[in-house]
């Protein structure tokens, strides 16, 4: 296996509470902090593992978006990928849109194999993966806790209801994770400065000819109406009285 390719998408940061416009047009980001989402970080520890195995040349990170994206490729480039793609896009791209972007550069840099997050923190959708490997007709497997890497096969534990499920897929493939994978390495301040002279390649949307409209048109966003507050009770009765008023009993 020769390249790698991880997603990595920029999110508001997990710690940090959201919040939305008071138009109702999205979620506020003006000052807010922003990170790669939690699981493309994982994937892309757990290429830089394979990596770091023999078992792959290179590792590419890409991310789609605006231009402010490079912060997060940098990121990507100091944990130890090797290169960065950022496919500029100022409007909003749909997982089936990323999933035709993704499919562009792998034909464009003859890519093996692709591991992403199984889902990003913002819209939590968990489709790009899957609507990838059926536009590139390759296997996938979803949710990894654990993969194992022999040769042209990958094999791939998944947690289920009923407990794991092991999955033997043929390379090419796509591979999306899930957070017991791996604990993603700390960033140092000696690789950030390295990371600045490591390639980072910017592509206009336009140029790849790909028709990347969203799927769906999101009109409002609203927050989630507030908890209420809650009922002390003296005994077991009062419970009862209390839920028989709510029409709970």
């Amino acid at each position: 296996m020769d390249k790698i390719l991880v997603g990595l998408k920029r999110v508001v940061d997990y710690n940090v509470r959201v919040r939305v416009k008071s138009d109702g047009s999205g979620i506020e980001t003006d000052g807010v902090k922003m990170s790669i989402n939690p699981f493309d970080e994982i994937a892309l520890e757990e290429a830089l593992r394979i990596k770091e195995r023999g078992e792959a040349s290179e590792v590419i990170v890409i991310s789609v978006g605006a231009s402010d994206s490079q912060q997060q490729l940098r990121t990507g480039l100091a944990m130890g990928a090797d290169r960065a793609i950022l496919v500029e896009s100022e409007g909003s791209v749909g997982p089936l849109g990323v999933a035709r972007i993704f499919k562009s550069i792998i034909d464009r840099d003859g890519i093996d194999f692709v591991l992403l997050g199984k889902q990003a923190i913002d819209d939590d959708n968990s489709q790009t993966g899957q609507m990838l490997a059926a536009i590139w007709g390759r296997p996938q497997a979803t949710f990894a806790s654990k993969i194992d890497m022999d040769g042209e096969k990958a094999t791939v534990t998944r947690e289920v209801d009923a407990g794991l499920e092991l999955l033997e897929i043929d390379l090419p493939a796509v591979i999306t994770v899930d957070l017991r994978l791996n604990e993603a390495r700390y960033v140092k301040l000696p690789d950030i400065m390295k990371a600045k002279k490591k390639p980072l390649e910017s592509i206009a949307l336009a140029d790849l000819g790909i028709d990347s409209g969203p799927e769906i048109k999101e009109l409002l966003f609203e927050p989630p109406a507030e908890r209420e507050r809650g009922v002390m009770v003296d005994d077991v009765a009062g419970l009862v009285a209390a839920l028989k008023d709510k029409g709970l009993a």
